[in-house]
């Protein structure tokens, strides 16, 4: 099956991320289906307004809402609700979210559109948890001076790394989808020289690259995060995003990952302290308020929620 080709696409100048909470009863879940099930149409009629703008959104379905929204269908083999960690006075929580609407393009524009077009359709069927504005720093930076999503895999490993296949055959095409929206202390942060900021990250700062491993400490970000299983290194595709206003801001973390397990890891070894007691020590300057795993069908999959099985 063919995914959803957003998926693949570049993170965008502009993002727009809603988190929705799908309410009671069957007609209900009936409309919001309908409604997810019109959205690649809704990218096109708006896309095609200016191609350049290069208008994209992904449709994703929580654990908790997917008998009712994809009815007939059995659960993608890892998909569960956002497991919190707590660790040390570490805390990655997990928040509520039924569907995960990412949308993007490099015009705020076009952003705006297709969300307003996309809630209204949905209208009183659910709610907006949380509603987050993502826009592009400098040369794809984060708020911390540093290049974000230099790990990301490229070309056809991108569809290895992110696409379901032979391993769950019913949900072949599908995605697992990981957000999290962080808030920086930027005082804190500020006050490390940049050498120290570094050593937390695990490159260079102006550059982007990498420490060498005898001077990268364990508990720099790049080391936490970086998973390898039988001599390979796994990858998710990151399409993080800055956000925030005047009073607060950080990033908005958003993974597609083939195996869930992979991401897992990556949050579980930057919050809980191993054996040594290393753990990523980004996290002592940046927090996570809110957790959520998704599942991101495959298109043929997505378009048939309109037409559910009896």
């Amino acid at each position: 099956m063919a995914s959803q080709s957003a998926i693949q696409a570049g993170p965008g100048r502009c993002a727009r991320y809603l988190v929705l909470g799908v309410g009671v009863g069957e007609a209900t879940a009936e409309r919001v289906r309908d409604a997810l099930a019109a959205v690649p149409t809704l990218v096109r009629s708006v896309g095609q307004r200016d191609d350049t703008a290069a208008l994209s959104c992904v449709v994703s379905i929580g654990a908790g809402a997917w008998e009712r929204l994809v009815p007939g269908r059995s659960l993608p083999a890892q998909l569960h609700t956002f497991r919190a960690l707590s660790d040390g006075g570490r805390e990655a929580p997990s928040t509520p979210g039924d569907v995960l609407l990412h949308v993007r393009a490099e015009r705020e524009d076009f952003c705006h559109e297709l969300a307003r077009l996309i809630v209204a359709t949905i209208g009183d069927a659910a709610v907006v948890l949380e509603e987050v504005h993502g826009f592009a720093y400098m040369d794809s930076r984060d708020l911390i001076g540093f290049v974000d999503g230099t790990e990301n895999p490229a070309a056809d490993e991108r569809v290895e790394f992110t696409i379901v296949g032979e391993e769950d055959p019913e949900h072949a095409g599908g995605s697992y989808v990981t957000t999290q929206r962080y808030v920086t202390d930027f005082a804190k942060w500020q006050a490390l020289s940049v050498e120290a900021q570094e050593g937390v990250i695990g490159r260079t700062k102006l550059d982007d690259v990498e420490l060498a491993d005898d001077v990268c400490p364990p508990t720099a970000h790049k080391a936490r995060t970086t998973i390898v299983r039988d001599g390979a290194e796994q990858k998710i595709l990151r399409h993080n995003r800055v956000w925030g206003n005047a009073r607060e801001s950080g990033t908005f973390f958003i993974a597609y990952a083939r195996d869930l397990s992979v991401t897992e890891t990556m949050l579980e070894r930057m919050f809980v302290a191993d054996a040594d007691g290393n753990y990523d020590h980004l996290v002592d300057f940046s927090r996570p308020v809110t957790g959520c795993h998704f599942f991101a069908p495959s298109l043929e999959m997505l378009e048939a929620l309109a037409d559910p099985p009896p």
